[in-house]
Order: structure tokens, then C-alpha cells, then sequence
């Protein structure tokens, strides 16, 4: 299995199905490192870990273990710390759930969290992956003043367990023929 293979496999089994190689995962998301050693040598899971362009995993102080920093199917406690946002946050989907979106805001759906970016390009990276892209602002200042909480991942992914469709607005789609503001 090739890096880049073994990589989405790694984030499968750390955020999803632990029980596919028979890791003892604990509730806040640790694996001991030696229980994938059967999979991959430790030098190869630790260039995983440093060159990982999203910064998917960590590894504790002594790197006898690692999890998967966020993104979770599966109900872990991964430690996130309540944080205060910054006033807008964005999101991108694709334009073909654009009208469940709006009808229902953003809903984790199999995840345990929201994911939200810090800026138009990383939204406009995450909604490629599933179509025409669609970008959504996040008013997160009406937000925090309505008492929902927020926490930032390792690797900086703002999340939240929901947002309510009156905090979003359309502010690109893309494959349309215009910008919708």
C-alpha cells in the first residue's frame, strides 16, 4: 500500500472502524502505536504523521500513541477546547445539497462535528471533493452571542455541533453562472 493509500486508511480506522485491525482504541481516541505496526513500520506512520498536508493525526508526547485530530463517526472524546471563533467562518458543500442546507442548516449527519474553515480557499478545497462547490458564510459573532459553543482541532478546523440556516449565507457557487450574494 502506497502512502497516500495507507494515509486514508489510517484516518478510516482512527476516526471510523478501529474494529477493522482489532485496535483498542480509548475514549478519547488513542491508539497505541505498536497496534498498527503489523500495517506499517514506526518511520513510515511517522512521515505520515509530520508531512500529512491536513494534519489529520497526532501523536501523544512520547509517540506511543495516536489519533486522529478530528472528524470522528465514532463517539471519542479527542479533548477540543472551547474557543471563541473569529466573527465569520466559512463552508464548502456542494451545490447539489445546497437546498437541504438551507432548509436545515449544517448537520454533522455521521459526524460528531460541523467542520468549518477559517478561510474562502479551504472551503472552496473541502466542497471540491464533493461536486460543484458551493460556499457558505458562517455568521459566527451571532452565534457566540447566542451561547454556541465552538472548539478548534489540532490542525485548525473550527467545530461546532450545528448551524442553524439563520447564520448561513450564499456567498459563491461555483459551476453556476454567478455569484450569489
Amino acid at each position: 500500500m502506497n502512502k497516500i493509500s495507507f494515509s486514508k486508511y489510517l484516518a478510516y480506522l482512527l476516526r471510523h472502524h478501529p474494529e477493522e485491525e482489532n485496535l483498542n482504541m480509548d475514549r478519547h481516541g488513542w491508539v497505541e502505536v505498536k497496534e498498527l505496526m503489523h500495517l506499517i513500520s514506526f518511520e513510515d506512520l511517522k512521515n505520515i504523521v509530520e508531512t500529512d498536508n491536513k494534519q489529520r493525526y497526532s501523536f501523544n508526547e512520547d509517540m506511543s500513541k495516536i489519533r486522529a485530530n478530528q472528524g470522528h463517526s465514532i463517539d471519542v472524546d479527542v479533548e477540543l477546547e472551547e474557543k471563541i471563533p473569529p466573527d465569520v467562518l466559512y463552508h464548502g458543500s456542494a451545490t447539489r445539497f445546497l437546498d437541504s442546507i438551507l432548509e436545515q442548516g449544517l448537520i454533522s449527519k455521521s459526524r460528531l462535528y460541523v467542520h468549518l474553515s477559517k478561510d474562502i480557499e479551504t472551503a472552496i478545497k473541502v466542497g471540491q471533493r464533493h461536486g460543484k462547490v458551493v460556499i457558505l458564510e458562517i455568521n459566527t459573532k451571532a452565534m457566540k452571542e447566542d451561547n454556541i459553543l465552538f472548539y478548534l482541532s489540532k490542525n485548525n478546523v473550527w467545530l461546532t455541533k450545528y448551524v442553524d440556516k439563520k447564520y448561513l449565507k450564499v456567498i459563491d457557487k461555483r459551476g453556476c453562472n454567478k455569484i450569489v450574494f
